[in-house]
């Protein structure tokens, strides 16, 4: 994208200042300041417009100078240094499931400095999960010394229907405690600054996409594999969300039944029922009994409401009873892909969710099961984030709001 600069006015100095800026924060890595003559060069300024939004963004306290580069083996005078100050604010990223709350900090720059999770009860209500987030958030902060005062964005992810706009849970039969605009309203009272509501795999397809440059296809499709199972999908390089924000619902695809619907425990869709977490439970328990297996059977039961953990624990161990049961559901799952194949014919579909923790055992199994398709199947991974994927996805939404209305061409509440 070319470089947006222009000169003379207020609203062009601040147009300019934005370039500038801009510029610093996509260093590349590793690199953390640039001469002026340099960023001038880069921006298409001259040196003296790129000191004038110097100074202004200093005062600001987004930039400083730095010493002098006497290293530089250019003639002349030293350069002056410039860097960005990453650490002048701070974004947050959470997540939300049935099992657990997970928190991460970063600084502007998106380098995380601080990360936590907490476990959930089964019988966690609305209130119970909203305080559990805000304490493990309080933890976070206290472990790098950063107070709700610096912070200036803070995305959370959740399963179920969301409304973006309105900061409101729609339906989230998993954890219907949290229906409505709860979460949103608690978050916003004790952080201090904008929250921003998503979908958990919508912005686990955006965190997995963000921190893997090997991910960054125009057209891809990321399943969270787990209780449940849904789906963010990435079409021309966009996230596509559909009419009412839940296109990847996929968990409500009906493959194996006719007629009605019989219902489903907390509200699952046809197609997790048969390959969820509760179903694979059921699929290792029955595999254990009939191999006489009374170690894994042992070790599911002592799991309680984790029991899930321990069949896919019991996968990467290579037990015979837990693959069999992957391989179960690997079958039906497959029947799943083929239907995103032949509608959307993505290049990549990744696995994310505790399934990915199953790693390539679960891939052969998948790819064993789809061999047989009469069309081109697309690639398959897992996950490189897992269960991380969704506060990745979250700072990366915090990230993207900052740039949009503190480092804009526009500043909230300019004309223009």
């Amino acid at each position: 994208m070319e470089q947006v600069v222009a000169a003379g006015t207020q609203f062009m100095r601040e147009v300019n200042a934005a370039a500038v800026l801009r510029k610093l924060r996509a260093a590349p890595h590793g690199e953390t300041s640039m001469s002026v003559s340099a960023l001038a060069k880069a921006v298409g300024l001259s040196r003296q417009a790129v000191t004038r939004s110097l100074n202004a963004l200093v005062a600001e306290g987004l930039v400083e100078f730095g010493p002098l580069d006497r290293d530089s083996t250019r003639a002349g005078r030293p350069a002056q240094l410039v860097r960005f100050r990453a650490e002048a604010g701070h974004v947050l990223g959470l997540s939300i499931s049935p099992q657990d709350v997970r928190v991460a900090l970063a600084d502007l720059a998106g380098t995380v400095t601080a990360s936590g999770a907490e476990q959930l009860g089964a019988d966690a209500g609305g209130e119970q999960v909203v305080e559990t987030l805000l304490s493990t958030v309080e933890r976070t902060l206290r472990a790098t010394g950063v107070t709700t005062g610096d912070l200036w964005f803070a995305s959370v992810g959740t399963p179920g229907i969301v409304d973006p706009a309105a900061g409101v849970i729609k339906l989230i039969p998993s954890m219907p405690g949290l229906a409505g605009d709860l979460l949103v309203r608690r978050l916003a009272e004790a952080l201090g600054c904008p929250v921003y509501l998503d979908n958990d795999v919508k912005l686990a397809t955006q965190g997995e996409r963000w921190r893997d440059a090997e991910r960054r296809e125009d057209s891809l499709v990321m399943i969270h594999w787990g209780e449940r199972v849904g789906a963010g999908i990435v079409l021309n390089g966009e996230l596509y969300r559909g009419a009412s924000n839940d296109a990847g619902d996929v968990g409500f695809l009906d493959l194996f039944t006719d007629g009605p619907s019989a219902p489903r425990p907390q509200g699952l869709g046809p197609f997790e029922d048969r390959v969820g977490g509760a179903e694979i439970v059921r699929q290792a328990t029955a595999a254990a009994g009939r191999a006489a297996d009374g170690a894994l059977l042992a070790r599911i039961e002592a799991a309680g409401e984790h029991a899930l953990e321990a069949v896919l624990d019991a996968v990467v161990d290579g037990e015979p009873a837990a693959l069999a049961a992957i391989d179960v559901v690997a079958r039906r799952f497959a029947k799943g892909i083929t239907v995103i194949r032949a509608i959307l014919n993505p290049r990549l579909v990744v696995i994310g969710g505790p399934l990915a923790r199953c790693g390539e055992t679960l891939l052969a199994a998948l790819r064993r099961h789809l061999s047989g398709e009469p069309l081109d199947q697309p690639a398959l991974e897992v996950s490189t984030l897992q269960e991380d994927a969704v506060v990745h996805g979250a700072l990366l939404h915090s990230l993207d709001e900052i740039e949009r209305t503190r480092f804009g061409l526009v500043r909230p509440g300019s004309a223009g």
